[in-house]
């Protein structure tokens, strides 16, 4: 995507978030910025799923800490896992992250580095403003992901690390557990504990 989408006619949005206020902030600030876009909503990913297959969005705009249906308890698990699939089944779309969780997303630093369409992150205590500057370069095709922490962590270096992050977040294991699992060192399992809390 480039540039070029922004003069299309109309511009389609599918925003994402299971919080009511979020979703309706959000949705009026869209609105108010682009007058003439097609905006959808969805608040949970087996909803979101349905509506991008046919929706066919030019740009998505998601919380990573949603319930997959109705009345099931919000995770960033399950966020992620709607990402993986939407980057995945739609590599062409601009996404834009808008969440409380953002730091989650170093562990799909090679999804998003190898992403086609634009991608941006925008930390919920942001002003408007800034969000519709990281909505604007989603859109231009732009990929501005250094608010992640630590996505500049080396992980290319140290395949360990990718290991532990899967374990701590794929598989919810606890710091001990994952000591034990990857048979490393108690100096191992002292670092292994302050990664994870600041993950």
């Amino acid at each position: 995507m480039n540039q070029n989408i922004l003069e299309k006619f109309p511009l389609k949005i599918l925003l994402i978030d299971n919080h009511e206020l979020c979703l309706h902030g959000t949705f009026n600030v869209l609105t108010s910025r682009y007058p003439d876009a097609e905006i959808i909503t969805a608040k949970t990913a087996e909803n979101a799923l349905k509506e991008i297959s046919i929706f066919n969005p030019d740009l998505v705009i998601m919380d990573i800490n949603i319930s997959d249906q109705c009345e099931k308890k919000a995770t960033v698990e399950k966020g992620m896992q709607m990402l993986k699939n939407i980057m995945q089944n739609y590599p062409q779309v601009n996404i834009v992250i808008q969440s409380a969780y953002i730091k989650a997303l170093v562990r799909m630093r090679y999804e998003i580095s190898s992403h086609s369409g634009g991608f941006t992150v925008v930390d919920k205590s942001l002003s408007v403003e800034e969000m519709l500057i990281r909505i604007k370069w989603a859109l231009e095709g732009v990929t501005h992901i250094k608010d992640i922490p630590q996505m500049n962590f080396g992980l290319e270096e140290k395949p360990e690390w990718l290991k532990l992050l899967n374990l701590a977040y794929q598989e919810g294991l606890q710091d001990k557990a994952i000591a034990q699992h990857i048979s490393v060192s108690e100096r191992w399992y002292v670092t292994i504990g302050l990664i994870s809390k600041k993950l």
